[in-house]
């Protein structure tokens, strides 16, 4: 075996590679016992980076005949990529003779290895941060955690900006009061704001290295045969299903990236029809397929036996495919950071190109294709940014600390406010949450359940009983979702094989002999038990293809940008790239008919139809945006007349339909104020209706709502029925709950957008409102039409009602009226 610190130079060299300069420079750090974040592109050697780093900096020899003790915890952020990432740790270790032993602590973890870790933890734990936190609330944690040298946190840009990032950094500043010397590296390749997430991770200070950016990416559009002048969203994409065919063909592996579930059910399923000779050559892989059927795909992958797998964001992260020599992505991805991740599932090696083709669902989205690749060119990448002051997290943070060993209130304190998100935590907000685990603040005073921890005589605050300890241990994170049913074969005697999950409100609207598309597979319900669908296979031609919540993304600020900055050239007769030479003809139609955004103007159309006036505004915003932007003009011009409208939203822009006339050329600069912007959104919008839906989460988070034991799990109606009584209570009885006002702030930031919002109405009062009276609707008010048809028309009569609409606009486009 080579001396120490020559070993990563000898790994790289049996392997002909030659460290890159940003490599080197993390081994020297390493060596130094610094720590800090490595931002490179997806495939250029990160892992390696630090991994022999810690290798040549940690001497760490065998104990008899036992491995090194705990060295290094690595944190990744999903579960599902634990296994993987444990393999490309310990091949190294084998090949360089090293005595340290690799282990996995995740939900998916045996009892057996959990009990083996229980005597001895291995030498590097791959975790997650829930079994991270889990880890820590052991009794002899210290002793466990005693030898520890190095964190390194994976895909740090997935887990920046949101709780699970903030369960993170409570258990890093845990850590670092046991251990003040704990080196930390984060790993990311996907981020617009680097110092922010190196301040959050490494709040007393560290290097931000930046690895090579130079790997070649390829980032191509499929153009459809026909291009639409009248497109509209909803589609799954299957028009281009032949084209899509012939470039798989073409490829030796790919992955076909879908943005939800049912999309990539319906993708496969159409894949398997059109090519039935790719049984068995052609897979699908989303997170609520069984964990077996995953790790089929995975590995098949990996040894090169498959010629696509139809994904969704399950395969997004980490796993290191190196058969997979292009990606498909279906829609747009609607971010510049998520496409770029994509695009590196393919050439996943230093060295080799990265290659995604962009398949449009409709023709508008060859122009967000044109404006990504735009975008990518100049390096306009999303920012993320770390949640502050989250008091549900804290409060189960809180707990957690309360079980093993205890705690001391003025530690934990100090502890807690070493974290980039509760520094600016008060005295008083301290308090309250130590108030609400002792006693269950004001209003839960006379229920033992919520006296959690309790203050021993000896001044550690510790959990009240064991059954309590339990409860919490089982509800610690913080990713909450609808309940999910198991959906098994049915099968005489019991439950036969377990084919994944699926949402118990999908499951709600269907019964016994309905069908359903899951797994690639037409079922059949037979029957729904104990939170648990019995299916057997059907041979019906149709059926219900199982869909899950979270399905829309919304457009990002940069890629929004980018998309006006295309359309703008298109306005001036510049149409670069072949996909605004493609949808050329739609842009000259808009032209024609009304006008085309641009940088410098707001594009706005009225239109008169049997249904009323029409208003169509284009921000460009994101849907979410959009929305708050709707209601908040209407709330405003309602105040000054009666004014009754209905509303569609798309990323682009929305509609106000009403009833009446209305002079919107007075009206909308005065609706675009930014004066008492956070009142006017409150009161436009059902903004309580609105908090109980998101106080749910933080319930259940803050451990005021128990899920139920694994074998009697509770409905999403009675975790709904728990989460609205607490939030009632509270309202009326509890008014100054902290819980409740995180409630309000988070909708206000997370689904209304707030600072979006400001940011969206600044820049339109810098524009020039440009208002189009149209004869009829152009390409873009048509997306719209078509949105707010789509609340009150079944599928198929949206269908009928959209093809007699198009032949109608398309004979007025061909007539040159």
């Amino acid at each position: 075996m080579p001396s120490t610190p020559d070993l990563a130079n000898a790994w790289f060299a049996k392997r002909g590679w030659k460290p890159f300069a940003f490599q080197r420079r993390v081994w020297a750090a390493l060596e130094r016992g610094e720590s800090g974040l490595l931002h490179a592109s997806t495939g250029a050697g990160k892992t390696y980076a630090v991994w022999l780093g810690a290798l040549r900096a940690f001497k760490a020899p065998a104990q008899g005949r036992q491995p090194a003790p705990l060295q290094v915890v690595w944190v990744t952020p999903m579960r599902a990529l634990a296994a993987d990432t444990a393999r490309a740790l310990q091949a190294p270790l084998e090949e360089l003779e090293l005595p340290w032993s690799v282990g996995v602590r995740s939900g998916d973890t045996g009892s057996a290895e959990r009990a083996r870790q229980s005597r001895r933890l291995p030498s590097v734990l791959v975790t997650t941060p829930e079994s991270l936190t889990l880890l820590l609330t052991r009794a002899q944690a210290r002793e466990d955690f005693a030898t520890l040298r190095l964190v390194v946190v994976d895909e740090w840009h997935e887990l920046l900006g949101n709780k699970r990032g903030v369960q993170l950094q409570l258990a890093l500043a845990h850590l670092r009061q046991w251990l003040p010397g704990l080196t930390t590296w984060g790993l990311s390749a996907t981020l617009g704001n680097l110092q922010h997430a190196l301040d959050v991770l490494l709040p007393q200070g560290g290097q931000l290295v930046q690895g090579r950016q130079d790997k070649a990416l390829q980032v191509d559009t499929l153009l459809p045969t026909a291009i639409e002048r009248f497109p509209w969203a909803g589609h799954m994409g299957l028009k281009m299903l032949a084209q899509v065919s012939q470039e798989i063909d073409a490829s030796t592996s790919c992955l076909v990236f879908t943005n939800t579930r049912a999309q990539a059910e319906l993708w496969y399923q159409a894949l398997l029809e059109a090519r039935p000779d790719w049984a068995g050559l052609i897979a699908l892989h989303h997170a609520s397929l069984a964990r077996d059927t995953r790790d089929w795909v995975e590995r098949s992958l990996k040894q090169g036996n498959l010629k696509a797998v139809v994904c969704t964001s399950s395969l997004d992260l980490g796993v290191d495919f190196l058969p997979v020599e292009r990606v498909l992505q279906i829609g747009s991805a609607k971010g510049i950071a998520r496409l770029m991740q994509r695009a590196g599932r393919s050439g996943h090696a230093p060295g080799r190109r990265s290659r995604v083709t962009l398949v449009p669902t409709h023709s508008l989205e060859l122009v967000e294709a044109a404006a990504a690749r735009q975008a990518l060119a100049a390096g306009h990448i999303e920012a993320r940014f770390s949640p502050r002051l989250c008091m549900d997290v804290l409060v189960q943070h809180v707990v957690s600390m309360a079980l093993g060993s205890g705690f001391h209130p003025e530690q934990l304190l100090a502890e807690v406010r070493s974290t980039w998100a509760f520094a600016g935590l008060r005295d008083s907000q301290w308090q309250w949450a130590l108030d609400f685990v002792c006693h269950g603040g004001s209003s839960l005073t006379a229920y033992p359940d919520y006296q959690r921890v309790e203050r021993h005589a000896d001044g550690v605050y510790r959990v009240a009983s064991e059954r309590l300890a339990r409860r919490h241990r089982m509800g610690i994170g913080t990713i909450v979702s609808d309940a999910n049913l198991q959906l098994k074969f049915w099968s005489k005697g019991g439950g036969g094989k377990t084919l994944g999950s699926v949402e118990e409100a999908f499951i709600a609207r269907l019964r016994p002999g309905d069908t359903l598309v899951f797994a690639g597979r037409v079922l059949e319900l037979v029957r729904v038990e104990n939170m648990t669908a019995y299916v057997r296979r059907s041979t019906a031609r149709k059926a219900a293809v199982a869909r899950w919540n979270g399905g829309r993304m919304p457009l990002s600020s940069e890629l929004a940008d980018a998309l006006v900055e295309q359309l703008d050239a298109a306005a001036h007769e510049r149409f670069d790239g072949p996909e605004m030479r493609a949808v050329r003809p739609l842009l000259a139609l808009q032209a024609q008919w009304s006008a085309l955004p641009t940088t410098g103007t707001l594009l706005a159309e009225t239109f008169k139809s049997r249904q009323g006036w029409h208003l169509f505004l284009y921000p460009f915003a994101g849907r979410m945006a959009n929305l708050g932007l709707a209601n908040l003009i209407a709330w405003r011009v309602s105040r000054t007349q009666p004014l009754s409208v209905s509303i569609a939203v798309n990323d682009y822009g929305f509609e106000l339909l009403s009833p009446g006339n209305v002079d919107w050329a007075t009206h909308l600069p005065q609706a675009l104020s930014t004066e008492q912007l956070l009142e006017d959104v409150l009161a436009s919008l059902n903004a309580g209706e609105m908090a109980l839906r998101r106080f749910r989460e933080i319930a259940q988070i803050a451990g005021l709502v128990f899920g139920g034991y694994p074998a009697a799990q509770k409905s999403t109606r009675q975790i709904q029925a728990s989460s609205g009584l607490f939030y009632e209570v509270f309202r009326k009885h509890d008014a100054g709950n902290l819980l409740l006002g995180q409630a309000r702030d988070e909708v206000l930031s997370e689904e209304l957008e707030i600072e979006r919002l400001h940011r969206q109405l600044l820049k339109m009062n810098g524009l020039r409102l440009d208002l189009q009276a149209l004869k009829r609707p152009g390409p873009l008010a048509f997306a719209l039409l078509v949105e707010g048809m789509r609340e009150t028309l079944s599928t198929e009569k949206l269908a009928d009602r959209i093809a007699r609409m198009v032949a109608e606009l398309e004979h007025a486009a061909g007539a040159g009226q």
